[in-house]
Order: C-alpha cells, then sequence, then structure tokens
C-alpha cells in the first residue's frame, strides 16, 4: 500500500495512492460514482463500483446515548486522533500483515465548527455473511475457524471495540474476516482483554437467541470456537 493525504475543502483525505488518485477518491465520497445502498444498522452503506474494486462506503454514526446529541457529528481532536484516520491506519496495519480484513481504500474527515463528519471507504467482501446471518438462516457454521480468525487478531496484539456476531464475516470459501476496526487499537501484551472481546461475542450471541436455535451450543459449538481460538 502507498498511503497518502490530500487536503478537500473543509477537511483532509487519507488513501491508497497505489489505487487511485486523490480525484478519484473525492468523486466516491461525494456521490459522483453510482451506488446501491443498504441499511445496515446505525446506517446505510453505499456498494460503490469503483474502476479498480467492488467497495464499500460507511458514513460514521453514533448510537446509544450520544446519537441524541448528535448521529455523526464527533468533536475535534486533531487529524491523527479523527475517527477514520484512526481506522484506515489500523487497518491497514493489520491488512499489511495479511490478516483478514477488508484492504482501506480511503477515508474523509470534513470539519465542522468543533466538530467532523467522517467516512471510510473499503474494498467489498463480496460473497458474505455475517455470523449473525448465519445464526439467523440455520446455516452450518465452523466454529472452530471462526475461533481460530479471532485468535490470529489477539495474536498479533489487536483489541476489537465491538467484537460482536454482525463484524465476523465467512465467504463463500469457507474464509472468515474481521471488519468494523473502528476505535479498535493494537495491545501490547496479551491478558484481561482477550477474554474480555470473547465475552462479548458470546453475549452477542445470546442475545440472538443461539441457545434456541443450536442444539448443543453451550455444551458443543462455543466449547469448539474456544478450542479453535486456542489452536490458532
Amino acid at each position: 500500500m502507498n498511503i497518502c493525504t490530500a487536503p478537500v475543502a473543509s477537511g483532509e483525505i487519507i488513501y491508497d495512492a497505489s489505487r487511485w488518485s486523490p480525484d478519484g477518491v473525492a468523486k466516491a465520497f461525494d456521490g459522483v460514482i453510482a451506488a446501491s445502498v443498504e441499511r445496515r444498522g446505525r446506517g446505510d452503506v453505499r456498494f460503490l463500483q469503483l474502476p479498480f474494486a467492488e467497495a464499500v462506503l460507511r458514513q460514521y454514526q453514533r448510537g446509544g446515548w450520544a446519537a441524541r446529541v448528535s448521529r455523526d457529528w464527533y468533536f475535534w481532536l486533531g487529524r491523527e486522533a479523527s475517527r477514520p484516520f484512526r481506522e484506515f491506519r489500523l487497518t491497514a496495519h493489520l491488512f499489511e500483515l495479511g490478516l483478514p480484513v477488508p484492504r482501506p481504500l480511503a477515508a474523509r474527515f470534513l470539519r465542522s465548527g468543533i466538530g467532523y463528519r467522517a467516512a471510510l471507504i473499503t474494498e467489498r467482501i463480496v460473497q458474505t455473511r455475517t455470523l449473525a446471518e448465519c445464526l439467523q438462516a440455520g446455516v452450518a457454521i465452523d466454529w472452530s475457524a471462526a475461533g481460530q480468525m479471532i485468535g490470529r487478531f489477539h495474536a498479533h496484539g489487536l483489541w476489537h471495540a465491538d467484537l460482536n456476531a454482525h463484524n465476523l464475516l465467512v465467504d463463500a470459501a469457507g474464509v472468515w474476516w474481521l471488519i468494523d476496526l473502528d476505535r479498535g487499537r493494537m495491545r501490547a501484551a496479551p491478558g484481561a482483554w482477550q477474554q474480555g472481546n470473547l465475552a462479548r461475542l458470546r453475549r452477542s450471541l445470546l442475545k440472538l437467541g443461539a441457545v434456541e436455535r443450536i442444539e448443543g451450543f453451550n455444551r458443543s459449538a462455543w466449547p469448539a470456537l474456544c478450542q479453535g481460538y486456542r489452536a490458532q
């Protein structure tokens, strides 16, 4: 990757210059490039057909109590502390380590008073389902492989801020991917944060009805994930 930055009106972009130009990035963010839109999670996700890849454009959106103040406005603490720049750089670092994350293509912030609004573009991983979708559709799940994937990230020191069943994807070849690295960070040493991540994932699965949907979830499925996690 060739990571560069460039100014734009009232803001700045960070992008992979080995894939496209600042002008192409600006067109993608400004909606010049045709896109289909799906409602996912807190907001809309735009799917872009770029000259070199399919891509996903995600606007940063708040959840919880903070959304009552503003759904998409964040307090400005500096360029490198901004959500899009941090997520882009973290994802690029993991991508270059060979870990299964979507390739980051560009991110942008636009200043607004003492705050900013932001968006991120990543390469689309095609023909995937989230772990949540697999669970709800009754699709067979390779729990051990999912656990191995999480274990690889933890071994490299990644703490995921929101490890849940919607942020684990499996593609048509059975490869597991990790997405949505917003607010994630690298940890210098193993610790309780690893089990905290797994506990968060387990709560997510229970909330989606894993016990009711999967016979022997507590007896076989979850232990298989944990065994895969330890075996990575």
